[in-house]
Formats: C-alpha cells, structure tokens, sequence
C-alpha cells in the first residue's frame, strides 16, 4: 500500500471535478472521490475506470456542509493509514438563499470554506512529503470582505446576497491558502490555490444572472470544465511545480498577489478564529 499514490477530490462527480479526477486516474493515482451524491458520482467513476483504464477509484460521501461528515470522512481516511500525495479541495457551492446548518453556520461558508478547511488540517498527519493540496478558488475573491462573527453566522454583514458571500468564502479560501503553506514550510507539503475562471458548471445559472441579450454576449467568454480545471490540474500534476507553495494561479500561470493580499491584516486571525471554531471536530 505504500507505494501507492493517493489522490482525495472533493466534487469529484461535478464539471470540473470528473476532468480533474481523469487527469488524477490517467496519472496513476488512486483516488478517492468525496462526493456529496454518491449514487451519481459511482456513475462517474465506472465512466472514468471505462476511459482511463484505472479501476482504483472509489467513492466515499462526504457532506461538507457538515463539520462531522467532513471529520469522518479524515477518520476514515487516517484510520486505513493511507498515504496521501494529492488533495484537491474543488467542492464549491453559491447558495440562493440564507441557510444556516445545523451546527450554526452559513451554508455556503461551510460547504467552500470550513469543510475544506476541517478536512485538510485533519489530513496533514498522514499527508505524505511531497504532497500537494490545491485549494479552488475564484476570481471574486477581490470582492471578498470578512466580517466576524458575521461571515461564519451568514456570510456577510447585513443581508443575504449570494454573490459576496461567495465571493466571501473564496477570500477566506485563499487566505488559508496562504496561511498554511507558511506553517507547513520545511515539511515537504505544498499549498496552492487555483482559480478557473469563469466556467460553465452546475453553479452558474446564466438566465438567473444575465438578460438574454447580454448572455448572448457573454456566453462565448465562459470556459468549459475542462478548461476551467486545467489550471488545476497542472498545480496538482505538473512536475514544473514542484515545491511551489503559497501561491495563486490563473490561466495556468502564477498570479502575482498585491502585498494586501500576500498579508492580508485578517489573515492570521481567520487562522485563529476558524481553529477555535472547529476545536471539537479536530478530535
């Protein structure tokens, strides 16, 4: 088992998650794709087994908009003591609606945030060196704005409005991002987030956003799944980016960060405060 390389995917089922677990299966890995459907997401892995050729994928479900479905799915994982090279954090979601979990936070704060966030520091014991953990993030992180205690009861200051509380939680992303590839310096894992682009997935209804004359426009400017994970993908497999760490990329290139970003005044206090938070799942 050993020597094996496993891979973990979050919305592996999804757009661009099934190109990235293709890219992952073709690679050789074994992978685990944590999917909140698993009904669908077996789908997936017998079409992806059928196309790459690679028969060890498996579906475990994992619901990250629960802080103890997401530590289950790292105790079952530590439990098999499996190796892990790769973690690729793409679940994502952009809620319509305020919805408040039953552990108290806004959803779309834990399904892009607090669960990426639980699951990764749980998984780092048996993260092998050499390890790569990729991060999903956006674009309209440049709008994000942390609020606390209101970004993890509701996303935002003030009312419900879904496109900067998303924009919210891709900040946040980001800045765990950067956070943990500084503390996890000289132990051989590296962190890297990854923005797509805009891209044409389950996430973006175009006719709830645009009237029919601008889609008409814009449509031609939304990247397909597969081009919205080759960014990805390349940060997670390419041998170029080996011990890269702590950075942005965008268009398969890496993205210079304004110094307000690189360190960011909330940075190490979302550290903080997201840790305080989570304290009972971490054991």
């Amino acid at each position: 088992m050993s020597e094996e390389k496993w891979a973990i995917i979050t919305g592996a089922d999804g757009g661009m998650g099934t190109e990235i677990t293709r890219a992952v299966a073709a690679a050789g890995y074994h992978v685990i794709m944590a999917c909140y459907h698993p009904e669908k997401a077996e789908l997936v892995r017998q079409r992806l087994v059928n196309e790459t050729g690679n028969t060890k994928l498996e579906v475990m479900a994992v619901d990250l908009s629960s802080m103890s479905s997401a530590a289950s799915l790292a105790d079952q994982i530590l439990e098999r003591h499996l190796p892990v090279s790769l973690l690729m954090n793409n679940a994502g979601t952009m809620e319509t609606g305020l919805h408040i979990t039953a552990d108290g936070f806004e959803r779309t704060v834990s399904v892009n945030y607090l669960g990426p966030y639980l699951l990764t520091r749980k998984l780092l014991p048996v993260m092998t060196r050499g390890a790569r953990i990729v991060n999903m993030v956006s674009c309209t992180y440049a709008i994000g704005r942390l609020d606390f205690p209101d970004f993890f009861l509701q996303g935002r200051k003030g009312g419900f409005w879904r496109i900067p509380v998303y924009s919210n939680t891709k900040l946040a992303l980001l800045l765990f991002t950067m956070e943990l590839a500084e503390r996890l310096r000289g132990k051989g894992i590296t962190v890297n987030a990854a923005d797509p682009g805009i891209v044409s997935t389950n996430m973006i209804t175009m006719h709830q956003w645009f009237d029919p004359l601008t889609d008409l426009f814009f449509r031609p400017f939304i990247r397909t799944p597969r081009k919205g994970a080759s960014t990805a993908i390349g940060l997670l497999l390419d041998e170029k980016e080996t011990g890269v760490t702590g950075q942005l990329y965008a268009g398969n290139h890496r993205k210079e960060l304004p110094d307000n970003y690189v360190h960011h005044v909330q940075k190490e206090q979302l550290w903080e405060i997201t840790e305080q938070l989570l304290a009972q799942w971490f054991t």
